[in-house]
């Protein structure tokens, strides 16, 4: 070690040192410099004279999909920088990017299985583990039927990680209890592309940023959520002064601070919003007809349609084809001045708005995200966004755009593509008897094993396992006792005597605080692996370190258990080249050009492809004969039977739970750039714990006066779920409007959706995290 090295290593481990003694309990990154000397995992050619070796990786966080590139040395990861190659990121990343290594190496890192005996978790090899869920699975099985045992994973899984859970659940064991949870985060993307165009995920990708003149943010603090690509806007708006960025919000944030524009609105009222804008471009005669004539179709489905707070809810909507004339009639209620009177949106500024989609002239790009999809008409809000898009014919062509984006790593590459919804299989639903079919022959399974009805979706899972018709559940990649909403039921659930819970993770967190077995997991540049992002990118990595102690990848822990289940024949694969030959057999599922996957070699050598990826030539724009090969028309919306894209008239329908005499205030929940949903990898980097180190309440100020409270006092929150006590925040990084209160989710100390609600969208089964009643007090 040189004297420079030392140096810096003596710096990180002081400033370790200082960050542990300010926040006990948290157990920090020793960082690169002083990171653990791992041997470099077998096949990476490691430099022995200490110089850095730098391998493209797609980032960790979020599901922008910047390409990174990580600095190996000494079979550590020892510097990360953005790759300029990548034409996501061209080189830049945001600060949970340029410290995603560190996240590797907490002190707390779990390295060796744990089984709970005598009601303590004790160390056990990781062999006789994996026993012991083989066979309480098996046993569970037997004793209460197939439907008994469940897989829940993640956005974060790999997509071959994805891909074999979905094989050995609805292929070997023949169930659909299976979820992912973007459940919580993506599931009314899913349900709002399939309703409006038959296929899921965007038919445009980033690139449209640089063709657009107006960006509309539809609740999406992007500055914070996706602040990579949200340099892309203020970059492009930078060199095209005429270029206009509307925040369209229920709080005003950093992305507000950015905008040329700040419209705040009352929540829930973005559905009337959406129909106010569709009813002014009418009126105007705004509408694309041409467009509207040869390509689209109009539909009304169910109203009042509820919000499953009841257990074993279902709903299945009924849609009806209409006329434009009916439609027109039905936008009736949703004039700007009726609108103004419902969101607080002045009736000029929803003009404004409708103005900017019906200018023939101006290319529109809208973006959502999390203040979309959790929300109780989830996939509503989808819809009326499309619609809005549809009637002007400002989409599939080069920045125009409407883009959902997504707030895990792979939750549209792992969970969406690969099927690990209930109702998903990796091509088609399991009600579908040719995706059955199609899924039985590349499985080599019988027919009649894969299960042709959806079981539960996420919110129903978990009370499922509450009342006892779930046993067994398998935890991987997630964190749901800090996740799911109205949490204490849940927890409860997962603590009874009869239940048995594995969860496979990198640190304790309060889901391994439940566990039966603790499975260690091997982290993202620890083994091979592929996400998708929102663009429809598919990325690959290789194995760059060696997991620490007897960590296993997810992948390769399903297999081991459904070998020792009696599935050898559905896992043949040798670990060396397991990836390879997943890859190989899922993209069997996606052949033809609607779909197509690129090949693993093309994967490994580029820092990302678009699919559908054709002979050789990624498809950037779907739908456009220009750019589309499955196309067969100018615009062809493949994915509906008729061929069009379907705008469904959706009412406004009032939140599941308003505020009222005794809970006054709407509570709103989501997060803050540093920390990274639970905070379980977040928090173990120091500076990104240092710069915001616990959840807080944000409060406007005169709420604040009026109660009583100053910046940083303590607040009791209240709602009819339970009571949580955290410090004020008033005029930081962002303001709710008066009778409003946010809090970030990420503190696994301060568990907030203790207080949420969870109440679901019908379709999609997405929980709102953004609205429901709550009491503010001075504690």
């Amino acid at each position: 070690m040189t004297r420079r090295e030392l140096l810096k290593s003596m710096a990180a481990g002081a400033a370790i040192s200082a960050a542990e003694a300010m926040f006990p309990g948290v157990l920090f990154a020793a960082g690169p410099a002083g990171a653990p000397t791992q041997p470099a995992a077998g096949g990476n050619a490691q430099p022995a004279n200490g110089d850095v070796a730098w391998k493209k990786t797609p980032c960790r966080f979020c599901g922008v999909g910047c390409g990174l590139l990580v600095g190996i040395s000494n079979g550590r990861a020892v510097a990360v920088k953005g790759d300029p190659a990548s034409s996501v990121n061209r080189g830049l990343a945001c600060v949970k990017g340029y410290h995603s290594v560190m996240a590797l190496y907490g002190k707390d890192r779990l390295t060796r299985a744990m089984v709970r005996k005598d009601g303590k978790l004790t160390p056990v090899p990781m062999k006789e583990a994996l026993d012991l869920v083989a066979s309480k699975m098996a046993e569970t099985i037997k004793a209460h039927g197939k439907d008994a045992v469940a897989m829940y994973g993640s956005g974060q899984w790999t997509i071959p990680d994805g891909y074999v859970a979905s094989k050995f659940m609805k292929g070997a064991i023949g169930t659909n209890n299976l979820e992912a949870n973007a459940r919580l985060c993506m599931a009314s993307a899913v349900t709002g592309f399939m309703s409006s165009f038959g296929l899921d995920e965007p038919m445009g990708n980033y690139e449209d940023i640089d063709h657009a003149d107006v960006f509309v943010l539809w609740g999406n603090n992007m500055a914070e959520m996706h602040p990579v690509l949200f340099s892309r806007l203020l970059e492009r708006r930078l060199k095209n002064p005429e270029v206009k960025i509307i925040d369209l919000a229920t709080r005003w944030t950093r992305t507000s601070m950015a905008a040329d524009r700040s419209i705040l609105f009352k929540p829930q009222t973005d559905l009337a919003i959406a129909n106010a804008i569709c009813h002014e471009i009418i009126r105007n005669d705004w509408v694309h007809a041409g467009f509207v004539r040869d390509h689209v179709s109009f539909h009304e489905g169910k109203t009042n349609i509820g919000y499953g707070l009841e257990d074993k809810f279902t709903f299945k909507d009924e849609p009806k084809t209409v006329t434009f004339e009916r439609y027109r009639e039905l936008l009736g209620d949703y004039t700007v001045e009726k609108v103004e009177a419902l969101s607080g949106v002045p009736a000029r500024e929803l003009r404004y708005l409708a103005s900017l989609y019906g200018d023939p002239k101006k290319k529109v790009m809208s973006l959502w995200c999390m203040g979309f999809n959790q929300h109780t008409r989830g996939t509503w809000i989808n819809n009326l966004a499309y619609n809005i898009h549809l009637l002007v014919g400002k989409i599939a062509t080069p920045g125009n755009s409407p883009f959902s984006l997504t707030g895990q790593p792979s939750a549209c590459g792992t969970v969406r593509e690969v099927g690990t919804l209930t109702q998903r299989l990796p091509h088609g639903d399991v009600t579908d008897e040719k995706a059955r079919k199609l899924a039985a022959e590349i499985w080599d399974v019988p027919l009649e094993r894969i299960a042709p009805k959806p079981t539960y979706h996420t919110v129903e899972m978990f009370r499922a396992v509450d009342r006892g018709e779930i046993r067994f559940m398998w935890i991987q990649t997630t964190n749901p006792m800090v996740t799911m909403p109205k949490l204490r039921r849940y927890r409860d659930g997962l603590k009874k005597d009869d239940r048995f819970i594995v969860v496979s993770d990198v640190y304790p967190t309060p889901t391994t605080d439940v566990a039966d077995v603790i499975l260690p997991a091997a982290m993202w540049i620890e083994r091979e692996g592929m996400f998708g992002n929102s663009e429809r990118r598919t990325q690959h990595w290789e194995a760059m370190l060696r997991p620490p102690g007897e960590a296993m990848s997810d992948t390769w822990q399903i297999i081991e258990v459904a070998r020792r289940m009696g599935f050898d024949k559905l896992f043949p694969w040798s670990e060396p080249a397991h990836i390879e030959e997943i890859w190989k057999e899922y993209r069997r599922f996606q052949a033809g050009p609607e779909h197509e996957m690129a090949p693993y070699e093309e994967l490994r050598n580029r820092p990302g492809v678009i699919w559908p990826f054709v002979n050789g030539k990624e498809t950037k724009w779907r739908y456009n004969a220009q750019y589309d090969p499955a196309a067969k028309a100018a615009f062809d919306f493949y994915g509906k039977p008729d061929r069009r894209a379907w705008i469904w008239f959706r009412p406004y329908e009032a939140a599941a739970e308003s505020p009222d005499a005794q809970y006054p205030f709407w509570l709103n929940t989501g997060r803050v750039l540093e920390h990274w949903h639970t905070g379980s990898l977040t928090r173990r980097v120091p500076i990104l714990h240092q710069a915001v180190p616990a959840a807080y309440v944000e409060l406007h100020p005169d709420d604040a006066r009026r109660l009583g409270i100053a910046n940083g006092q303590r607040v009791r929150l209240t709602t009819r779920r339970g009571a949580l006590v955290l410090p004020a925040q008033i005029d930081g990084r962002a303001r709710p409007p008066e009778g409003q209160v946010f809090v970030p989710f990420f503190d696994e100390s301060l568990l907030i959706n203790e207080l949420t609600l969870d109440a679901f969208c019908p379709i999609s089964g997405q929980p709102d995290y953004k609205k429901c009643a709550v009491k503010v007090e001075r504690a």
